[in-house]
C-alpha cells in the first residue's frame, strides 16, 4: 500500500467501493478521468451500478467524462436509467440506444468538441461538479494523483469538484509515472499562449495536482481494462489505407508537407490502424504523432523504427497491445508523453505544428461536406469526438470511409449529407476504398467531379453524375448545384432498421 498511497494523510480515507459509491448521491454531476475505454474509474461506478440493481437506491447522474469511457460507466450505468445527462462522447450501445430514444426517462445527451470540454466545464456550462472520479497509479506524498492509462479532462474535473474519489488501480504498472505532462491553462482573457512547440516538450507537472483535503476516498481497484477488439483488416480497410499513403506520398513528391516532417493525427478504430500499418509498409521514417489516441499500429511504429515521438491523451489499444506495452514499457519512456486532451486536441497546438488529420466518416457528399456523427440525420452513433478540433486546424484534413455501407446496400457518398459535422471549407482529401479526392484548391462543381469519379462505388457513380447534371441545369449553372426535393428523396428511400440504415436491394443500382 505505501508504494502505491504514499500521503500519510490518506490512510483513514482508504475505504471499499461500495462504501466509496455511497458518497454518490441521486441528481449529482459526476466526473471521471480517461479516454476511450482506458483510464477511467472501474470498481466505484460498478458498486454504484449494484446498489442500484439490487433495488437498495435510485440514482440518476450526469456523467462528464474525457471522450467515451469503459462498460462499468456507460453501458452499466445506461443499462438501469441511472444518466440523465451525458456529455461529450459515447461509443456504448445501450447508452446510444438510450440517448436515441431506447429509455423510458431518456438521456440529454451533449455532443461537444473534446478539445473545448474542459473550458466549457470551467466556465460553467454545465455546472457544479459534485464529485470527481479518477483511476490511478499512485497518490504522491502532497495528495497529487498519478494517472494510469489516459488523462482526459481530469485536472479540470478534480480542480473543481467537490469532492474527489480515486481509485487506486493496482492492475496498472506503477511505471507509467513520468509518461504524463499535465497543464492547465488559464482561461480567456488571461490565457497565455501554450508553450508547446516540440512533441517532446513537457510543459506541466507528471501529475494531476489535486491535495488530501480535496480527497474524500481512496479506493484499491485491480480491474483490468476493457478494451474494444480491433478487427482484422480487411480489403476495404486495406484499401484505404494504401490510397492515403499513395497520397501522402505524393505530397512528398510535390515537395509539400509530408509524414516525415510534421506530425500525423490518427483517428481511432480498425480503418485507422490499417492505415498506420500502411505508413509501417511503405517505409516511412522519422513519423511522429501529435493525436487522440495512441493505437497498437502506433506501437508498432516506434518498435519498427519508424516513429520517433508520440503525443496523445490515452493509449487506447487492444489487450494484446497494452500487454505488449508494459512489457516493454521502459522502451517506451521519453517517446510518448500522455496530455490533457485540452492540450492533445488544443486548435492553436495543432495548427501551430501543422498536423495532418486523418479522421472517420459516416458519409460524404459530392461537395466535400462531411457527416462523422449521425445516422439518417437524426439518431447519433458516437459523436464528433476530436475530429472537428483537428480538421478545422490541420495543415491537412483528410477523411476516410468505405464507400458503401451495410453490405453494398447504401451510397457512404450521397449528393447532400444529412447531418454537416464538417463543412466543404475544412474537408482537404476525402479517401475511399476506390481511390482519394484532392479537393483543394477546387470548386464545389470541380469537387462534386472528382470525388463521383474518385471516391463513389462504381455500382452509384451513374446515379450520382445524373443527379449533378441535373442540378447543374436546374440552378443555371449555380454555385453549389442541388435540387433538394431529389436530395431529400435519395436519403427517404432509406429505412431504420436497429441503429443502422439499409435500403432495399432494387435501390442499390442506378
Amino acid at each position: 500500500m505505501g508504494e502505491r498511497l504514499r500521503c500519510p494523510a490518506l490512510l483513514d480515507r482508504v475505504m471499499s467501493a461500495d462504501q466509496a459509491a455511497r458518497l454518490i448521491d441521486d441528481g449529482m454531476t459526476v466526473a471521471v478521468s480517461g479516454f476511450t475505454p482506458s483510464g477511467n474509474p472501474k470498481a466505484v461506478p460498478l458498486a454504484l451500478a449494484e446498489q442500484v440493481r439490487s433495488g437498495e437506491r435510485r440514482v440518476r447522474l450526469t456523467l462528464l467524462s474525457g471522450a467515451s469511457t469503459g462498460p462499468e460507466l456507460d453501458s452499466a450505468w445506461a443499462e438501469l436509467d441511472m444518466i440523465a445527462r451525458r456529455l461529450p462522447y459515447m461509443t456504448s450501445g445501450p447508452l446510444r440506444q438510450a440517448v436515441n430514444g431506447g429509455s423510458a426517462e431518456g438521456v440529454a445527451y451533449l455532443d461537444q468538441h473534446l478539445g473545448m470540454t474542459a473550458q466549457n466545464a470551467r466556465y460553467g456550462f454545465y455546472g457544479p461538479i459534485d464529485v470527481a472520479m479518477v483511476e490511478a497509479a499512485a497518490i504522491t506524498e502532497e495528495g497529487n494523483i498519478i494517472p494510469t492509462t489516459a488523462v482526459g479532462c481530469a485536472q479540470t474535473y478534480v480542480t473543481m469538484a467537490k469532492k474527489v474519489i480515486v481509485e487506486v488501480n493496482t492492475a496498472q504498472p506503477e511505471a507509467l509515472e513520468g509518461f504524463h505532462d499535465i497543464y492547465m491553462p488559464a482561461d480567456p482573457p488571461h490565457r497565455q499562449p501554450i508553450p508547446l512547440t516540440r512533441l517532446d516538450q513537457r510543459i506541466g507537472r507528471p501529475f494531476i495536482t489535486c491535495g488530501a483535503d480535496k480527497i474524500a476516498a481512496v479506493v484499491y481497484s485491480d480491474l483490468q481494462v476493457k478494451p474494444r477488439p480491433l478487427a482484422p483488416a480487411d480489403g476495404v480497410s486495406q484499401a484505404i489505407a494504401d490510397n492515403i499513403v499513395r497520397f501522402l506520398q505524393a505530397e512528398e513528391a510535390a515537395g509539400r508537407l509530408t509524414a516525415g516532417q510534421v506530425p500525423l493525427q490518427s483517428g481511432v478504430g480498425s480503418v485507422a490502424n490499417a492505415v498506420l500499418l500502411g505508413l509501417e509498409r511503405a517505409g516511412f521514417e522519422h513519423l511522429t504523432f501529435y493525436s487522440e489516441v495512441i493505437q497498437d499500429g502506433i506501437i508498432r511504429l516506434i518498435d519498427a523504427g519508424c516513429c520517433d515521438m508520440a503525443s496523445a491523451t490515452s493509449l487506447s489499444m487492444s489487450h494484446e497491445g497494452m500487454v505488449h506495452f508494459v512489457q516493454n514499457i521502459e522502451s517506451y519512456r521519453g517517446r510518448i508523453v500522455l496530455r490533457d486532451s485540452e492540450i492533445s486536441n488544443s486548435a492553436e497546438v495543432i495548427r501551430r505544428l501543422g498536423v495532418i488529420a486523418m479522421n472517420t466518416a459516416v458519409e460524404a457528399d459530392i461537395y466535400g461536406n462531411v457527416n462523422s456523427s449521425q445516422m439518417n440525420g437524426t439518431s447519433v452513433y458516437n459523436g464528433i469526438g476530436g475530429s472537428g478540433d483537428y480538421a478545422r486546424n490541420a495543415s491537412v484534413t483528410i477523411f476516410m470511409t468505405a464507400s458503401t455501407a451495410k453490405g453494398g446496400a447504401i451510397s457512404s457518398i450521397v449528393p447532400m449529407v444529412t447531418h454537416v459535422d464538417h463543412t466543404e471549407h475544412d474537408v482537404d482529401v476525402l479517401v475511399t476504398e476506390q481511390g482519394y479526392a484532392d479537393l483543394r484548391g477546387r470548386s464545389p462543381k470541380e469537387r462534386a467531379a472528382l470525388i463521383i469519379d474518385r471516391c463513389a462505388h462504381p455500382d452509384y457513380r451513374p446515379q450520382l453524375r445524373r443527379y449533378f447534371e441535373r442540378a447543374c441545369a436546374a440552378t443555371g449553372g449555380a454555385q453549389t448545384p442541388h435540387i433538394l426535393d431529389e436530395c431529400f428523396a435519395f436519403h427517404r428511400r432509406l429505412k431504420r432498421t436497429g441503429s443502422m440504415l439499409e435500403t432495399g436491394e432494387e435501390e442499390r443500382r442506378p
